[in-house]
């Protein structure tokens, strides 16, 4: 598929459609800054057309009313869809959003592929209740898709934040309408397509574009929307819940924002596996992760130790042509965001912050949009590079000597989304993983993931569980059936 045949129309019902208003807006690459296509600006009108599209599938049950193994039969074929459109599908979303081509291959398109498959097998695994009443009563306790879903997921991980939510949502047998980002709205485009063609009947799985005032308020205000799914900022995450209240009560689900810990004793087993975390984990994908442990916590007895093994992994990860296959760190999403994470870098500069490597724009002459691996030392918790969600390659290293006091600094935060502590000692480990407040704690190792496993936070990191069995119930009703025995024997 050339770029120029990219299209960028909304999908409801089955159909590709401008939108009402006939209103667009430009699909720019942070690679180059060149426009890709332009893309349905949707606005109300077009929300509620592909709310009700997704309401008349659900009510005339031509996808809730098949059994959960003829769903798992289309889910598992809509994964291969994706595997078989790898190579667009990669390109599109490296060339949408600004990530390195190995990485939108090798992880994303598989690891949305296998989402979509593994809540397919799931779906008709699950069994319902029986309650444990008095011989008199029959209490049937079963799980009910709730109806129409919608999405809205950001712009760092297009697919995978898609596959997390509509996977389990539409397994269970919702409807779904996704509103993507506007900084990359592609590849949700393209996967309904591939949904249609896997066997998802028209209606089913619709996609709305556009700004969030206009397309995705709309979508969280809907009184014929059953549930909400977010992944995105905490400011907006909590809109979203307003939201919800103000109209039906609809259940809100948000992964939002992080500022994770990443605490390195002294008794480290792995230095150089410790060093090489800290500063992957904070690089990958241009630091554009709500899960990056951007705050690095290390024991005042190594840190000059530590410091000289990242300055010198740092030059690695200096930022290149995504679309080369070598290189592993590319573009920030757009010029808006390059400009955020520059203004974090000066307030660190300005505040005290020790600049150890980077913080500059890179490879301006391209047109793209790119920041070097910045590494600050000399930080400290009341910094703002420290306290505020920066999403994008920036470092902030903090010394400690008591391990009461860096948990209690880790912990200062209104974020509680991930965290890390390196140590050899068990009791250390256990002790310290017990007392972070984070969804999730790695210990020894960082970012370590599989589907099966729950993802989300504490505090204002957000509501709700994404992947593992936990996230069919975001997107089912438990309905009990209460049945009077009067036995005759």
């Amino acid at each position: 598929m050339s770029i120029s045949s990219y299209d960028g129309r909304a999908l409801i019902n089955g159909k590709r459609v401008e939108a009402l208003d006939g209103q667009t807006f430009d699909c720019l690459s942070p690679v180059d800054g060149r426009r890709l296509t332009t893309v349905a600006r949707c606005g109300q009108a077009d929300v509620d057309a592909a709310v009700a599209a997704a309401r008349a599938a659900f009510e005339d049950k031509r996808w809730c009313g098949l059994a959960p193994a003829a769903r798992k039969r289309v889910m598992i074929k809509f994964a291969d869809q994706l595997l078989a459109h790898a190579e667009e599908l990669a390109l599109m979303e490296t060339l949408d959003m600004g990530k390195p081509i190995k990485y939108a291959r090798a992880v994303d398109v598989n690891s949305a592929a296998n989402c979509l498959r593994w809540y397919g097998e799931a779906v008709d695994k699950i069994y319902d209740e029986i309650a444990p009443t008095a011989s008199c009563a029959l209490a049937l306790i079963q799980r009910e898709p709730m109806g129409v879903v919608g999405v809205i997921v950001p712009w760092n991980y297009p697919m995978i934040m898609a596959a997390w939510k509509i996977a389990p949502a539409l397994a269970a047998g919702n409807s779904v309408v996704l509103k993507p980002s506007e900084k990359s709205p592609l590849t949700a485009l393209r996967l309904a397509e591939l949904a249609l063609e896997a066997g998802i009947p028209p209606g089913v799985f619709n996609v709305v574009p556009g700004y969030g005032p206009e397309a995705g308020s709309p979508l969280a205000l809907h009184m014929e929307v059953d549930c909400i799914g977010f992944t995105g900022s905490t400011r907006v995450g909590k809109q979203i819940h307003v939201m919800a209240g103000q109209s039906n009560l609809k259940r809100a689900w948000t992964e939002l924002g992080g500022k994770s810990p990443n605490i390195v004793f002294a008794d480290c087993p792995d230095l150089d596996k410790a060093v090489e975390a800290a500063v992957g984990s904070i690089f990958f994908n241009q630091g554009e992760s709500c899960n990056a442990p951007s705050r690095l916590f290390v024991e005042a007895s190594i840190q000059d130790k530590f410091l000289e093994k990242a300055l010198a992994l740092a030059p690695k990860y200096l930022p290149a042509n995504p679309l080369n296959p070598d290189t592993i760190m590319g573009a920030i999403v757009d010029k808006t965001q390059m400009e955020t994470v520059l203004r974090y870098v000066d307030s660190g500069k300005k505040e005290g912050a020790s600049l150890l490597f980077g913080g500059e724009q890179a490879l301006s002459e391209t047109g793209g949009c790119y920041v070097q691996p910045t590494i600050f030392a000399g930080v400290n918790p009341g910094m703002t590079i420290c306290r505020e969600e920066i999403f994008g390659p920036v470092l902030s290293v903090l010394s400690f000597t008591d391990a009461a006091e860096v948990v209690r600094q880790a912990n200062a935060s209104v974020y509680g989304l991930q965290a890390a502590v390196w140590t050899r000692d068990i009791n250390k480990a256990h002790g310290v993983a017990r007392a972070l407040k984070a969804g999730t704690v790695h210990v020894n190792q960082y970012d370590e993931d599989d589907i099966t496993v729950p993802f989300g936070g504490f505090k204002q990191s957000g509501v709700g569980r994404d992947k593992s069995l936990h996230a069919f119930d975001k997107y089912t009703e438990l309905k009990t059936t209460w049945i009077r025995i009067d036995s005759p024997v």
